[in-house]
């Protein structure tokens, strides 16, 4: 069985989890009932609890799924405590469902793993150890990889059942009020662990800081509040962001960057009034860089900057070239304090972010993102997911939402040490091309031939050198030669879906 885009697709992993394969990027417009959590009324009861361990043994059974958000990243301390009791306890055949999982997860995940507690994942990405362990057939049943808007369509509709959330805070009150912006642990934007809490069967907050009655702001409420757990540190704020995102000093992210600012600012959505995303890497904050010296240069303001926010955003918004930000996660301290006074940096969900099941996610109304790829093939298929080892090693994140833009940009470089980036085939599609419209790379721009529009605006630009993605692919093999073809298994580790819940490819085991 294969998709539309030649992928093929296992039968029979597909009718077990039933899933149907990706057709189109054209989500249309279906009537969709959404579901509700099971509630139970607490009326002037204190939701305080004294330990971890009492409200695990109050709320969880075998079988359930459990969740939890990743704002505090790699100073993350609530999920390896509340796990660490999970497994001490000695639950079986839990289905795990976090926003995403970080690196300090890890060792935590792959211990549940093999002891039997956690036998099923679902996720927007993973890397490191764990990344490796699924890779090689450790996991008894496919992970299935979401992004973030399609995890949010997910829970709304039903297809993830959340039993029970536990969800770090760096402040709350004894009700249950709790926001990211206050506390020892700031994080920001808590848009992710929104939905969580709205959809959850029972929802635990964990927290350093509790506060007297009512904190505000409450970016989670009272109303959706079971349990507050006071531990003695819920993360580390200096392994959630460092500062601003240290700007690029290598000269071919700053080639890439300069190319990427080129494109924008001789397309048709360069005007009055534009909005826009980019990602936090080097290259990305770079292109923030020059985009801002564009729209002084042309007295051009963004109506609003969307996405995982770093300071350089913020610092836009400050200056008033950029008049709103919408803000699902920040990426940095910087950020997550100019939250804290900016009532322009407005905090969304993960379903107002992305979700393509509801009456109009913010996506929807971005004319530019700037995207970064693992690989990118002829037919301009992006891969974010897998290495060219075959190995696990990366999120889909926002990658395939951002996408709906009116002008999709991914920038990478041609090659990575000595592995090409762009391809003939990439090892896993997660972004399909037809939601791509250009590709950045430091020996020239490729535009979708779907595109002629881009290709006539573009070939009057001298700075802006267009060639083909053959042309680039071509290049490529010529500097770092053909790979040896991957071998896998028949055994499927995980399934990748597109943003409407659809398949649209999936990874084999890696052999040996």
């Amino acid at each position: 069985m294969e998709n539309s885009i030649k992928r093929e697709m296992p039968a029979d992993v597909l009718e077990k989890l039933n899933l149907k394969p990706f057709e189109s990027v054209e989500i249309g417009h279906p009537d969709v009932q959404r579901v509700a959590p099971k509630v139970h009324v607490t009326a002037g009861e204190n939701k305080v609890v004294d330990s971890i361990e009492d409200v695990v043994k109050a709320t969880l059974k075998d079988g359930m799924t459990i969740s939890f958000h990743h704002h505090f990243r790699n100073g993350d301390y609530a999920f390896n405590k509340v796990m660490d009791v999970i497994i001490k306890l000695g639950y079986k055949d839990l289905t795990l469902a976090p926003s995403s999982l970080t690196g300090v997860m890890n060792d935590k995940v792959i211990e549940a793993i093999k002891k039997g507690v956690i036998t099923n994942i679902t996720s927007s990405g993973m890397r490191g150890s764990l990344g490796d362990f699924v890779s090689h057939g450790g996991l008894k049943n496919p992970v299935i990889f979401r992004s973030h808007g399609n995890r949010a369509r997910s829970i709304e509709d039903g297809e993830i059942k959340i039993d029970v959330a536990f969800l770090g805070v760096p402040v709350s009150d004894p009700a249950g009020n709790a926001n990211g912006q206050d506390g020892k642990a700031v994080f920001g934007s808590l848009g992710y662990a929104l939905m969580d809490a709205q959809y959850a069967d029972k929802v635990v907050l964990l927290t350093d800081n509790v506060v007297p009655y009512p904190n505000t702001p409450a970016s989670i409420k009272q109303t959706q509040v079971d349990y507050v757990v006071k531990v003695d540190e819920i993360g580390d704020p200096d392994k959630i962001g460092s500062g601003a995102t240290r700007f690029t000093k290598d000269p071919k992210e700053l080639m890439i960057a300069q190319m990427v600012n080129d494109v924008i600012v001789n397309s048709p959505y360069f005007k009055q009034g534009f909005s826009f995303q980019t990602g936090s890497g080097g290259a990305a904050l770079a292109v923030t860089k020059y985009l801002r010296e564009s729209m002084l240069d042309k007295g051009i303001t963004a109506s609003f900057a969307l996405g995982g926010i770093t300071k350089p955003t913020c610092d836009l918004l400050e200056e008033g070239l950029v008049k709103k930000v919408m803000d699902v996660q920040d990426f940095d301290k910087g950020a997550a304090a100019s939250m804290a006074k900016n009532r322009d940096q407005q905090e969304i969900d993960a379903s107002w972010y992305a979700d393509p099941h509801n009456k109009g996610a913010v996506v929807n109304n971005l004319d530019v993102a700037i995207l970064s790829a693992l690989q990118i093939d002829t037919n301009f298929h992006v891969n974010v997911m897998t290495g060219s080892d075959g190995v696990i090693r990366g999120a889909i994140g926002g990658h395939q939402d951002a996408a709906n833009a009116k002008m999709t940009i991914i920038t990478a470089p041609l090659v990575r040490g000595r592995n090409a980036t762009v391809v003939k085939n990439v090892e896993t599609v997660v972004t399909p091309g037809d939601s791509i419209d250009v590709v950045v790379t430091e020996r020239g721009v490729a535009v979708n031939p779907k595109r002629q529009d881009l290709i006539d605006c573009f070939k009057k630009v001298p700075s802006i050198h267009l060639v083909t993605m053959d042309e680039l692919q071509e290049l490529a093999e010529k500097q770092v030669g053909t790979p040896k073809k991957l071998e896998y298994t028949d055994r499927t580790v995980a399934v990748i879906e597109y943003r409407d819940g659809t398949v649209i490819d999936t990874i084999k085991e890696v052999k040996d």
